[in-house]
């Protein structure tokens, strides 16, 4: 058997000041996403699920939790940046040009501003992004600023592999 591995995302050493990462997943928001999300953040705001009250604001229709388009945006980044992280630092200068709508399809890039090695930990290294998500109309709908604690690879948890090998053994050995 010849393995061979998918996409693993970046470790610290990968990321370069400049680099822009269009990630490659676009999501189109449905009203039970918002809804659903919604309730489960016990947002009581209306506008986020009663389609009567929201006709009478000045966007005349629902719109979709700006928290939930945050989550969205940073989980669409997720295998070009921080599938390697130890843990995320912080979100920062978040913003909101444009609002979502239910039923807009969002996609996103990020470009990476800074990369450091960490002052207190050698297994790692500090990288901050700026991320912006997008309707398919083009117009920026969020952005903001991300720092993470990557992984090197030397460094990396491998315990996912490691069960793989013990699965791989176990078939061999039954066959």
């Amino acid at each position: 058997m010849t393995r061979k591995e998918g996409w693993n995302g970046r470790f610290y050493e990968d990321f370069e000041v400049g680099d822009v990462y269009p990630h490659p997943l676009g999501r189109t928001v449905t009203k039970t996403d918002n809804s659903w999300f919604t309730m489960l953040t016990q947002n009581t705001n209306p506008v986020h699920f009663d389609d009567h009250y929201a006709k009478e604001t000045e966007f005349g229709r629902t719109i979709v939790n700006s928290t939930f388009t945050l989550a969205l945006v940073t989980g669409q980044s997720v295998s070009d940046l921080s599938q390697n992280v130890m843990a995320n630092l912080g979100w920062t200068d978040i913003r909101l040009p444009h609002p979502v709508f239910e039923g807009d399809t969002i996609y996103s890039y990020s470009e990476v501003l800074d990369k450091r090695e960490s002052k207190s930990r050698d297994n790692v290294g500090i990288v901050t992004v700026k991320t912006y998500g997008y309707n398919q109309e083009g117009q920026i709908v969020i952005d903001y600023k991300r720092t993470v604690m990557v992984y090197k690879e030397e460094h990396a948890p491998t315990a996912k592999a490691d069960v793989f090998e013990k699965v791989r053994s176990k078939q061999e050995q039954t066959q």
